[in-house]
C-alpha cells in the first residue's frame, strides 16, 4: 500500500473560509481549502504556504495544527495535518495551478452560513469546525479514518 504526507490550510478572512473547487464532469466535483502533498525535506508549515500559494495565490502563514486526517482509497493511504493559517496577501487566482490533475475551477472565501452546495471536504467544515474556530483550536483533534470518495 502506498502512504502519503498531505497538508491543508484552513484560511479565514473577514470570517470567512477559503475553499477551491475541484471538478472533473462525471469523476468528482468538491470544495475543500486548499492543500497538497508534502514534498521531500519539506517542512509541513512550508508545504502548507507553498500548496496555498500554488492553488489560489493567496500567501499565508501558519500557525497552527488543528487536525490530522486519514484517508483510504484504491491508490492507497494518506495522512494529512489540516494548519490553521493567517492570511497574509494576495487575491485569488486559480489559473496559474501548476498541478493541473487537481482540477481546480474556481475558488472564494465562504461564511459559515454560506458554504457551497455540494461536498465540502473534510466534512467538519459543515459542522465543528466552527465551534473549534470559536475556542481557538485549543486542542489537535484527529478525524476518524475516511475511505475517499474521490
Amino acid at each position: 500500500m502506498e502512504h502519503r504526507i498531505s497538508v491543508g490550510a484552513l484560511v479565514l478572512r473577514s470570517n470567512r473560509l477559503l475553499l477551491a473547487r475541484h471538478t472533473v464532469p462525471g469523476r468528482f466535483d468538491f470544495w475543500a481549502p486548499p492543500g497538497g502533498g508534502v514534498g521531500d525535506g519539506e517542512e509541513l508549515e512550508a508545504a502548507v504556504a507553498r500548496e496555498t500559494f500554488e492553488e489560489t495565490r493567496v500567501m499565508v502563514h501558519p500557525k497552527q495544527l488543528a487536525y490530522i486526517d486519514e484517508l483510504i482509497d484504491d491508490s492507497g493511504r494518506m495522512v494529512k495535518f489540516w494548519f490553521v493559517a493567517d492570511y497574509l496577501s494576495g487575491e485569488i487566482d486559480t489559473a496559474s495551478n501548476p498541478a493541473l490533475e487537481e482540477a481546480i475551477t474556481e475558488a472564494g472565501w465562504f461564511a459559515q452560513n454560506a458554504l457551497p452546495a455540494g461536498h465540502v471536504f473534510p466534512e467538519i467544515i459543515r459542522s465543528v469546525f466552527w465551534e473549534h474556530r470559536e475556542a481557538g483550536f485549543e486542542q489537535i483533534r484527529r478525524l476518524p479514518l475516511q475511505h475517499s470518495i474521490f
